[in-house]
């Protein structure tokens, strides 16, 4: 009797196993969903040196997956089918940032900088340009911002280096 007790006690125990309805099983993890721009709000651009910029988004929605590198436009002052697109070169590998309600994620923008003081040069010998706000796009959307100390954005060329969002 003692052995068919067991017996039947094991293959209960085998069937919930098998089963995953024994307490404390890890359950699969459901994927997360893409972040889209309507979730996301921008903290602004702040600046770190002359030629560098950090942009940070925040995630006022719920929990989203963001990955990649910004597209970068020069403002278009008041008519967004003026904005300027730069190339954006990438640095460093764009891996996927999970990010829960409130949580932020930057990339760090760098410009080819204008030398020189008042209207300054280029080395290259390009005219120097300028503009109040950049466009910044992540997620399907574009959102303009400014420098956090009120400057403008000064550059030359028509590229930028963005890291991936971190």
């Amino acid at each position: 009797m003692r052995v068919t007790r067991k017996a039947a006690a094991l293959g209960a125990a085998t069937a919930l196993l098998a089963g995953g309805l024994l307490a404390g099983s890890p359950a699969a993890a459901a994927p997360v969903a893409a972040c889209t721009g309507e979730q996301l709000s921008a903290t602004g651009a702040d600046r770190i040196d002359s030629t560098r910029v950090r942009f940070t988004v925040v995630n006022d929605g719920p929990t989203c997956r963001l990955q990649g590198f910004p597209t970068v436009a020069l403002s278009g002052q008041g008519s967004p089918d003026r904005n300027a697109p730069l190339r954006v070169v990438p640095r460093g590998e764009a891996r996927p940032v999970v990010l829960s309600q409130g949580a932020s994620a930057s990339t760090v923008l760098t410009f080819t900088p204008v030398l020189g003081e008042a209207d300054g040069y280029c080395a290259s010998g390009a005219e120097p340009t300028t503009a109040p706000s950049l466009v910044v796009g992540i997620a399907g959307m574009g959102f303009q911002v400014a420098p956090s100390d009120g400057g403008r954005f000064a550059l030359c060329g028509n590229t930028v280096r963005a890291t991936a969002f971190r």
